[in-house]
């Protein structure tokens, strides 16, 4: 078996699109995963399983559909890939060490550094996007919440899902996924 991460878009934001932890974990114990493990209010899960990511995450939506009666983008990683992103941030620590400035923005499929490219980036003074694949690496120093280069920004130019994590939570989840 495998170990993997479960990221939900816009889940328990602002009081919509709830879903208690217990539930959830027990949704995904459902699912036949095992060593389910969730990490704040927000949706991210960490368990083994032997199925494809992509079949995985079918298998979620559905679910949160079936027994939530909501529709969210659900992204499942491999625990290596984790690890990558975690050992890959060029911004990170070269920009400072305040994790709550890093982010991650995770694509639901990778995009080729032309397209990224092509991007208008509309950045604040010193903010950061850097390509990396299926991840955007993001410096806000003014803060995510009042950066142009959130979620949204992100799906709208580029046509593709994508959920957004602070640098805490990215190496939270990493540590997570090592535990036994």
């Amino acid at each position: 078996m495998t170990t993997y991460v479960c990221l939900l878009r816009g889940v328990n934001v602002s009081g919509k699109n709830r879903i208690p932890m217990a539930e959830w974990k027990a949704n995904l114990e459902g699912l036949g995963f095992k060593d389910v493990r969730t990490y704040l209010q927000s949706g991210n899960a960490v368990f083994r399983a032997s199925a494809a990511p992509d079949q995985m995450a079918s298998a979620v939506k559905t679910r949160i559909a079936r027994d939530f009666g909501f529709d969210v983008e659900v992204l499942v990683l491999k625990r290596s890939e984790i690890d990558r992103v975690a050992d890959s941030n060029p911004l990170f620590p070269q920009l400072g060490t305040d994790e709550t400035l890093f982010h991650a923005t995770f694509l639901n499929k990778p995009v080729s550094k032309a397209d990224f490219a092509k991007l208008k980036l509309s950045v604040q003074a010193g903010e950061q996007a850097v390509w990396g694949g299926a991840v955007i690496y993001l410096y806000c120093p003014h803060g995510y919440g009042r950066t142009k280069l959130n979620n949204s920004f992100f799906e709208k130019a580029l046509g593709i899902p994508a959920t957004t994590r602070n640098w805490r939570t990215v190496l939270a989840l990493r540590a997570l996924c090592a535990e036994p």
